[in-house]
């Protein structure tokens, strides 16, 4: 069975672009059903993505919401490598954490490794 490499999937090649237009619950939409069929470190690294992104979208309308949920994420992604299937997690996490500190309306860039190892 060959490895499913998470950025080769059009749902995270929708999410990504998503992300950089500040759409964050499209991005919960796109992923959500590549979510459900993964297992492992993937599903885990998606789920927290999809909470992360969550966190964005809830800061809009309540700041304890976003903060929550950005918790929430935290849970998922804390046991992954900083750097996993070509994206910086620890940086994504610092990127979602500041702009949260921010306010609403920042948003944070999705940090990719340039290439994949």
């Amino acid at each position: 069975m060959q490895a499913l490499h998470l950025l080769d999937t059009p749902e995270y090649l929708e999410a990504i672009a998503l992300w950089h237009q500040g759409q964050f619950w499209e991005v919960h939409e796109a992923l959500e059903p590549l979510w459900r069929r993964l297992s492992g470190p993937e599903r885990e690294l998606t789920h927290g993505i999809i909470l992360l992104a969550a966190a964005l979208h809830k800061a809009h309308s309540s700041q304890s919401g976003g903060w929550r949920n950005f918790h929430k994420a935290l849970g998922h992604l804390k046991n992954l490598p900083a750097t996993y299937q070509g994206i910086r997690v620890s940086a994504l996490i610092e990127e979602t954490r500041q702009a949260l500190q921010a306010g609403p309306g920042k948003i944070p860039p999705f940090p990719l490794l340039s290439t994949l190892d």
